[in-house]
């Protein structure tokens, strides 16, 4: 290989070095509407929770469970979620870390709701390429067993949402429509990525019903932006090796979902502008230096 084919190949690995570092730091998240058990706990206050549900779930499992509320995943599913996640464990995605999520309990917070549309908010740390898929319980489901696949009405999801890497506004917001049911439901979400392996889930409580029926139930809350920043430092959350942002513009997206799709950053741009830059001028002042080597010696 000539000095110059070595010199052009340099620069491109220098360049696509310093592009790699570029890339924003994986996404994670969870349902806010209807808010998550997880997510309900954090906003009752990790080192203070109000409910009984919530106290014991940070004595079985502490509180980090809690701060790192966006990180209920599957590194590796790949679309493969009924297969490798047991009955009994659909909460916590078969995760020892957030067993306390799979507790059959009636006292998790719930948000009031009705059969029609329904608005889903899903709070996003940054953006993915994905499918959201969410789905809810049969008529029958009893909330005192452990949730299996077989209570899940899996072949009329009550949304699905195709994501992209728009989530400037910190949230993806979606319609559905949710069934007819009675008394204590509960929707289960999978946010299988179609640029990594990697899936995000989610268990979020509701009740069917208004009066003596509906008071009975701890309304749940969401966390405020001022309590996420507030505990973002204490969270262990790896946003890294979670596969790229960068999913080109083309790929395929399940037929009948709209996509979503957001241009990179300017920031993403600059930096890759300037590696592109950097690693030209550096080609230009080598080949100068080899230049006058060359005439020297002549």
């Amino acid at each position: 290989m000539s000095w110059i084919r070595r010199l052009l190949v340099g620069g491109t690995a220098a360049t696509g070095v310093l592009v790699a570092a570029a890339v924003p730091a994986s996404a994670h998240g969870t349902l806010f509407g209807p808010v998550s058990r997880v997510a309900a706990c954090y906003a009752e206050g990790p080192e203070n929770p109000q409910s009984q549900v919530c106290k014991d779930l940070v004595a079985a499992t502490g509180t980090q469970p809690l701060y790192d509320w966006n990180e209920v995943n599957i590194a590796n599913a790949d679309g493969q979620s009924q297969q490798i996640i047991p009955d009994g464990h659909l909460c916590s995605a078969n995760r020892d870390k957030y067993r306390a999520l799979d507790w059959a309990r009636t006292d998790w917070a719930a948000t009031a709701v009705s059969a029609g549309a329904y608005t889903f908010k899903f709070r996003v740390t940054a953006a993915h390429q994905g499918v959201m898929t969410l789905y809810i319980t049969k008529g029958g489901y009893d909330p005192t067993q452990p949730l299996k696949w077989s209570d899940l009405d899996l072949a009329d999801p009550v949304a699905q949402y195709a994501t992209g890497r728009d989530g400037s506004s910190g949230y993806y917001t979606f319609n559905g429509t949710l069934p007819s049911r009675s008394g204590r439901q509960l929707i289960y979400m999978v946010w299988q990525r179609t640029d990594s392996p990697e899936a995000f889930y989610a268990c979020s409580d509701v009740v069917y019903g208004s009066g003596a029926a509906a008071g009975t139930v701890l309304r749940g809350s969401v966390p405020t932006e001022r309590q996420l920043a507030a505990g973002a430092a204490r969270s262990t959350v790896d946003h890294h090796g979670h596969g790229s942002d960068a999913l080109p513009l083309d790929t395929a997206v399940p037929a009948g979902l709209n996509r979503r799709s957001a241009p990179v950053s300017p920031a993403m741009w600059a930096l890759t502008g300037f590696s592109a830059v950097a690693a030209t001028g550096s080609g230009v002042l080598l080949y100068r230096r080899r230049t006058a080597l060359a005439g020297a010696d002549s």
